[in-house]
C-alpha cells in the first residue's frame, strides 16, 4: 500500500489535496493565526525534546547528528504510531514552521515514517 505523505511549511496556504495536516512543532508557528494555519492535529508529542531542539538550532551542519538523536527519540514515542495510524487511512501532510525545508524535524520525521518496513514492525514501546 503507498503511503502518501507531504510537508509543509505553516506559512504556505493550505491546500485541499493537503489531506490532513498535522502539526508537528512543539510550539505554535509564530504570526499564524490556527485559521490560516488550517491544522486538522496538533501532536506536539512527535516534536524532538526540547532538549535537543535547542542544541539543533536549526543549523546545518548538525543536521547529520540531529537525525540519530531524533530517531533514538522518536522509538518510544507513541505520538509515532499515531502519526503512522493517520498515514494508513489517507494522505497526511506534516506541517512545521521551520525556515529551512530541509534541515527540520518533519524532514527527518518523513524519513522514518516512509521506511520500507515503518507499518510493519513492532510499535513504539509504552
Amino acid at each position: 500500500m503507498a503511503h502518501e505523505l507531504h510537508l509543509k511549511r505553516a506559512y504556505d496556504p493550505s491546500s485541499r489535496s493537503d489531506g490532513r495536516r498535522i502539526l508537528v512543532d512543539r510550539l505554535w508557528p509564530r504570526g499564524v493565526t490556527k485559521a490560516e494555519a488550517d491544522i486538522d492535529l496538533w501532536l506536539k508529542q512527535v516534536a524532538p525534546t526540547d532538549e535537543l531542539r535547542e542544541w539543533f538550532g536549526h543549523r546545518p551542519e548538525r543536521w547529520d547528528e540531529f537525525r540519530a538523536r531524533y530517531r533514538e527519540e522518536l522509538k518510544t514515542n507513541p505520538a509515532l504510531d499515531e502519526l503512522r495510524q493517520a498515514l494508513a487511512e489517507g494522505k497526511v501532510t506534516l506541517v512545521y514552521g521551520a525556515k529551512d525545508r530541509e534541515h527540520n524535524q518533519a524532514v527527518a520525521l518523513a524519513e522514518v515514517l516512509l521506511e520500507p518496513d515503518a507499518f510493519t514492525r513492532n510499535r513504539c514501546e509504552r
